[in-house]
């Protein structure tokens, strides 16, 4: 201890001391940061593998649409839904006017008249029409409106179906196919709605996802190696921190 300046007293080895205790607790609180930032990063990129993989699982399906000549008039694409599936799509160079649309039994388009696909696609053994009081089937969509230029907007629900296995998935034995006729459906008279004949139809095809050479990111043993990782580093960080606090 020292006299300092207007005969106050100095301590320099306190002094050093507290410098000390100040640069060993702010090095702690910089690596726990570090050890924090590094383990949320790790979480985080274990969580956009999953994500991706089970993007990658989604099954991807699409109905190319062909007229009664074997031209191509549309492409409808079908996704996983809450209540169902998706359709959405444009088509092209079809009478303009409002037209029933349904996805039908069999994955046969046959022209000219599409017969090959069979009837409303109907596992749950309904009447037609989501106006009949014992509907719907299952393939049963809302009317399709065809404007003057001959173009159309796919946008609606297939309540009920799946693309993955079940009693009503898309995908069973035969397939599916999605068929456009040539007047509106009323939504309500079993059969088929009065919509009248077929005048296009694409049959459901699901594309298969190209090779990657890239490891499965949704494997649990990629996961799991992910976690570890986070896990140990995690671990050597707390115990970097305990040894300090023991000097």
């Amino acid at each position: 201890m020292t006299v300092g300046r207007a005969g106050g007293y100095s301590d320099p080895v306190g002094c050093r001391m507290r410098r000390d205790t100040t640069g060993l607790e702010k090095t702690k609180e910089g690596n726990t940061v570090r050890i924090a930032l590094a383990f949320v990063t790790i979480v985080a990129l274990a969580a956009t593998l999953l994500a991706g993989s089970a993007l990658a699982q989604t099954p991807s399906v699409t109905a190319e649409v062909k007229d009664a000549g074997g031209k191509v008039v549309g492409v409808a694409r079908f996704t996983a839904a809450a209540d169902g599936v998706q359709l959405a799509g444009q088509v092209q160079g079809l009478p303009p006017g409002v037209h029933g649309i349904h996805i039908h039994t069999v994955g046969t388009c046959a022209p000219p008249d599409f017969v090959s696909a069979g009837g409303h696609f109907n596992p749950t053994g309904k009447k037609h029409g989501t106006k009949n009081a014992e509907g719907h089937h299952v393939g049963d969509l809302p009317n399709l409106t065809i404007a003057a230029d001959g173009t159309g907007t796919i946008q609606m629900v297939a309540k009920g179906a799946t693309l993955s296995a079940g009693a009503t998935s898309l995908f069973d034995a035969d397939g599916s196919a999605l068929v456009i006729h040539a007047g509106p459906d009323d939504e309500a008279t079993d059969p088929t709605g009065n919509s009248g004949g077929r005048i296009a139809c694409g049959v459901l095809t699901q594309l298969s996802a190209p090779a990657s050479s890239l490891p499965r990111t949704g494997d649990p043993a990629v996961i799991v190696s992910i976690l570890a990782g986070a896990g140990a580093l995690f671990a050597a960080g707390g115990v970097a921190l305990r040894r300090r606090q023991t000097r």
